[in-house]
C-alpha cells in the first residue's frame, strides 16, 4: 500500500487567506432527496406497523435473522455476561474511565432554588430529570464503548429513571465491549436496532420499544436525517458533523506528537478535519515531515491520507496572538493548546468544544478517560453550543408564588403592559387581584 500526503499550507498573511480558510472549513451535512425520502418512509412504517416494521428493517438492512422483536432485545443478564467475556484489563479500563466521567459530571448537577421577596412573593426554579432517554450507539466494526459511557453516565447522574440503548448488530456481530460499557454505565434496556428505524422507534414508541424524551448519540447519515425529522417529537443532542482537531503550537512540542494528534482525528473518516496553527514556519515543515514518516505505520493510513489531503491544513500565523484569533474563527470541536503556558492564553479562547491544555494533554485522553464529555459541537457550532452534559438530561421549571400584596403590586404593572398589547383578558385577570380594585 502506498500512501502520501499533500496537506494544504496556508499563511494568515496572504491576502486571500480568509477565502481559503472558509473553503477549507466548509462542510454541509445535507441529505440528498433519496436519503431523505427513504428515512421518511422508514419513520412512517415504524409509526404504522411498530415492532413488525422494526423486525423487517433489521432483517433487510442489518442481515440479522430475527423472527420477532424478542430476538432484538438484550436483558440485563446479557449485559452482565458481557462483563465476564471481556478481558480483566478491558474491564478495569472501562470502570476507571466510567468513574472519572461520573465524578466530573457530578459537578454539573443543577439544584432547584427559590428566593422570597420582601412582600412574601416566592420565585424560583425547579430542576427535574427527564423520565426516559434514548441512546443511539453505532454497531458492528464502528463500535465505540467510550460513547456509551459519555452518553449514558450524564443521564444517570442527572437522575433519568430509564436509559434505553439501541445498537445495530450487522450480520449478528455483537461487540462485547459495548455491552459491557452499557452494563457499567447503568443502561436499563438494550435493543439491537439501528438506522432510521431505531430513531423512529425511540421517538414514537412501539409495542416493545418505549418512547423516550430525548435521543442522544452519533450515527450515520440515515440516523442524522432521522434525528432531524423527529426533533420536536423528542429532544435531540445535536446533528454532529465530522470530527475535528485544531492544534495551536508554539513550535516547541515534538513534531511526531503533533502529527499523531492530527492523525487521531483524521483516522475517524475521510471527512474528518485536522489543522495545525503555528507562528513557526520551520516547525510546520518538521510536522509535515513527521506526517509523511508516520503515515505508512498507521492501520487506517488510507483514511488518514484522504482526510489530511482533503480537509487538513498547516497554517502559518504572525504570532501566538494571531493563532488564537484563527482558533476562535474556526471554533473547533477539539482545541489543543500545545504551548509553554496554556493558562495564559485560555482567557482569550472564546469558541471551542473542549480545550486540551499543554504539551502532554493529547485529545485522545479526552475521548476516553479524562472525565469531561467527548460529545462536542462540530462544524463551528462551538460558537453557540456546549458539550453534552448532565444539563442536557434535566429540565427547568419556573416557580412563581405571589403573596396577596405581591399580586396586587405586580397586577398594576401587568395591567399596563397587557392593555398596551390589547390583551384585555390578561389585564383584567391581573386587575382582579389588585387590592381594593376587584374588577373594571
Amino acid at each position: 500500500m502506498t500512501v502520501s500526503t499533500a496537506i494544504a499550507r496556508l499563511n494568515a498573511a496572504d491576502q486571500d487567506f480568509a477565502r481559503h480558510l472558509d473553503h477549507l472549513l466548509s462542510w454541509e451535512s445535507v441529505s440528498d432527496d433519496a436519503v431523505n425520502q427513504r428515512v421518511l418512509d422508514i419513520i412512517k412504517a415504524v409509526r404504522e406497523r411498530g415492532d413488525a416494521a422494526l423486525v423487517e428493517f433489521t432483517q433487510r438492512f442489518d442481515g440479522v435473522d430475527a423472527t420477532s422483536i424478542n430476538d432484538l432485545i438484550l436483558d440485563r443478564a446479557r449485559l452482565e455476561l458481557a462483563l465476564t467475556r471481556i478481558t480483566p484489563v478491558q474491564r478495569e479500563a472501562l470502570e476507571k474511565a466510567a468513574n472519572r466521567v461520573r465524578i466530573y459530571h457530578e459537578r454539573q448537577k443543577q439544584d432547584s432554588w427559590q428566593y422570597t421577596e420582601a412582600d412574601g412573593t416566592v420565585l424560583g426554579q425547579k430542576v427535574t430529570p427527564l423520565d426516559r432517554a434514548g441512546l443511539y450507539v453505532p454497531g458492528g466494526k464502528a463500535s465505540y464503548p467510550s460513547s456509551v459511557l459519555m452518553n449514558a453516565i450524564p443521564a444517570k447522574v442527572a437522575g433519568v429513571a430509564e436509559v434505553v440503548m439501541v445498537v445495530p448488530t450487522p450480520r449478528g456481530e455483537v461487540n462485547e465491549l459495548v455491552l459491557a460499557a452499557a452494563c457499567i454505565a447503568g443502561v436499563d434496556r438494550v435493543f439491537t436496532l439501528g438506522g432510521a428505524q431505531a430513531v423512529a422507534a425511540l421517538a414514537y414508541g412501539t409495542e416493545s420499544v418505549p418512547q423516550v424524551d430525548k435521543i442522544v448519540g452519533p450515527g450515520n447519515i440515515y440516523v442524522a436525517t432521522a434525528k432531524r425529522h423527529v426533533f420536536g417529537q423528542v429532544g435531540i443532542d445535536m446533528i454532529a458533523g465530522p470530527s475535528e482537531i485544531l492544534v495551536v503550537c508554539d513550535g516547541q512540542t515534538d513534531p511526531d506528537w503533533i502529527a499523531m494528534d492530527l492523525f487521531s482525528q483524521a483516522e475517524h473518516d475521510e471527512d474528518a478535519q485536522a489543522i495545525l496553527v503555528s507562528p513557526d514556519a520551520e516547525f510546520l515543515d518538521r510536522v509535515a515531515a513527521s506526517i509523511d514518516k508516520l503515515l505508512p505505520t498507521m492501520e487506517r493510513a488510507e483514511i488518514i491520507e484522504k482526510s489530511i489531503n482533503g480537509r487538513g491544513a498547516l497554517i502559518q500565523v504572525r504570532d501566538m496572538q494571531q493563532a488564537i484569533e484563527v482558533a476562535n474563527r474556526i471554533a473547533p470541536e477539539h482545541l489543543e493548546l500545545s504551548v509553554a503556558d496554556p493558562q495564559a492564553w485560555l482567557p482569550q479562547i472564546r469558541h471551542a468544544g473542549a480545550i486540551f491544555m499543554g504539551r502532554h494533554t493529547s485529545e485522545a485522553l479526552g475521548d476516553y478517560c479524562a472525565g469531561p464529555n467527548h460529545v462536542l459541537p462540530t462544524s463551528g457550532t462551538a460558537r453557540f453550543s456546549s458539550p453534552l452534559g448532565v444539563y442536557d438530561f434535566q429540565k427547568r421549571s419556573s416557580i412563581i408564588f405571589c403573596s396577596e400584596q405581591g399580586a396586587s403590586e405586580l397586577g398594576h404593572t401587568a395591567s399596563v403592559l397587557a392593555r398596551g398589547e390589547s390583551l384585555t383578558a390578561h389585564a383584567r385577570s391581573a386587575e382582579y387581584r389588585i387590592l381594593n380594585e376587584k374588577g373594571n
